[in-house]
């Protein structure tokens, strides 16, 4: 017996996009990457838009974070499509992540070594501390 539609589409994407215009961005730019490379022109072109020609610092640290979660991840992350309306539940720890890694430093690496599948996500931990002082440097914090 097979599932709806819905409720598959609901299974996989159990969340509503971010309400915040810089975390939409920042997602749409981790999905891209994720699914195109890291040098996608479409990311680097949503980056750009935000930021204008303060674009180079918060494009280079995403770079470096999608490479360092590729490279430390012991689980896959999943991620959804760019034109998908809602989100996964890694996507959603992810940008939760980012969002508290400022304000509630232990709770983030929790969270972070949940989605990765490690004990220590230090490293992973400080490129994402990285891109969000990145984006609130830029007046474009990310709230979740």
């Amino acid at each position: 017996m097979t599932l709806p539609a819905a409720t598959t589409a609901a299974t996989a994407l159990p969340y509503p996009l971010p309400s915040c215009p810089n975390a939409r961005v920042l997602l749409f730019a981790i999905r891209r990457m994720g699914a195109h490379g890291l040098a996608d022109a479409r990311a680097a072109h949503a980056m750009f838009t935000l930021f204008r020609e303060g674009f180079r610092r918060p494009l280079t640290l995403l770079r470096a974070l999608m490479a360092d979660l590729a490279g430390n991840a012991a689980l896959p992350i999943a991620i959804a499509p760019c034109c998908c309306a809602r989100m996964t539940v890694a996507e959603s720890a992810l940008l939760t992540t980012i969002a508290r890694v400022e304000t509630a430093p232990e709770t983030a690496a929790l969270l972070l070594g949940d989605l990765l599948g490690i004990r220590r996500p230090d490293g992973v931990l400080a490129s994402i501390a990285a891109v969000s002082a990145a984006f609130a440097d830029e007046g474009r914090p990310i709230f979740r």
